[in-house]
């Protein structure tokens, strides 16, 4: 794999594209659906979270953070690429992000330039309580932001429906941070699984999934997102990994497993607010 694709981390990007889908779902049961809109929306999220993967490689980098890793690779620490590339490919990706989003801004509201800016400083300076803005920005903001810019107003299903996309793509993160808890803990980064410890930080990653589940089912007011549950058991083996104790490489595979639970997951609520 070429070296700049491994680093863009590509097993992370359901995060961006599952608030898309659930926001243009919505968009299409509310026959408002805007293809160039939404295939836009889509092209700022991919570019906002290469831009975030690429910065979280350069600081961790140069940090020293990532010199021993069980995870993926990361370019700056394995040396397969200068710090200052790595910085500049995260500076061109919110860049790409930032001129698609004038597109959108131009089309639907100006007030999307904030927006927009708040997204980006988020995916350069998030750290230490790195889930809560993966909640907000790949959550809240990237789904009801994706309803919004084909539709042209903001409702309260809108925000809704992103709180269990943002609870999965927060889980995406924490049991990333649950695999690094000694690396961090030993390089002195406080990410909140640090804070957390071991055992708490298990059970938030499981209190995450369901809560998406919860949420994502009942709170929707669409009654064919009952169809999200048909998902739940592809939350059983990851969950049952991680309350079993599973760390270092093991993790690993729970990270792809709750990657593939998000797209699904995504799949089924953005069919069934498209068919209501």
């Amino acid at each position: 794999m070429n070296r700049w694709v491994a680093g863009a981390r590509p097993r992370t990007l359901p995060a961006a594209v599952v608030p898309v889908l659930v926001g243009s779902g919505l968009a299409a049961g509310d026959d408002r659906f805007v293809g160039w809109r939404a295939a836009c929306a889509l092209a700022v999220a991919l570019a906002l979270q290469v831009g975030t993967n690429y910065a979280n490689d350069y600081s961790d980098g140069v940090r020293g953070t990532d010199d021993v890793r069980v995870g993926p690779v990361r370019l700056v620490a394995a040396g397969l690429a200068a710090p200052a590339s790595v910085k500049w490919a995260a500076f061109a990706s919110f860049a790409v992000a930032a001129a698609i989003g004038l597109v959108l801004a131009a089309a639907v509201s100006w007030w999307l330039v904030p927006v927009g800016a708040a997204c980006v400083a988020a995916g350069w300076l998030y750290a230490g309580l790195g889930e809560v803005f993966v909640f907000v920005f790949f959550g809240l903001v990237a789904t009801a932001g994706t309803a919004y810019v084909q539709e042209a107003r903001l409702t309260t299903a809108m925000v809704v429906a992103g709180v269990p996309v943002g609870l999965l793509a927060a889980a995406l993160l924490v049991v990333n941070n649950l695999r690094d808890i000694p690396t961090d803990a030993a390089a002195g980064k406080r990410t909140l699984a640090v804070r957390l410890g071991d055992d708490a930080t298990r059970a938030l990653y499981v209190a995450l999934a369901v809560g998406a589940f919860a949420i994502g089912a009942f709170a929707t007011a669409v009654p064919a997102s009952l169809f999200t549950l048909l998902v739940l058991p592809f939350a059983v083996p990851p969950s049952r990994r991680v309350l079993q104790g599973a760390k270092g490489p093991a993790l690993i595979g729970v990270l792809q497993a709750t990657a593939r639970l998000q797209l699904l997951f995504g799949v089924v609520l953005a069919g069934a607010l498209w068919a209501s």
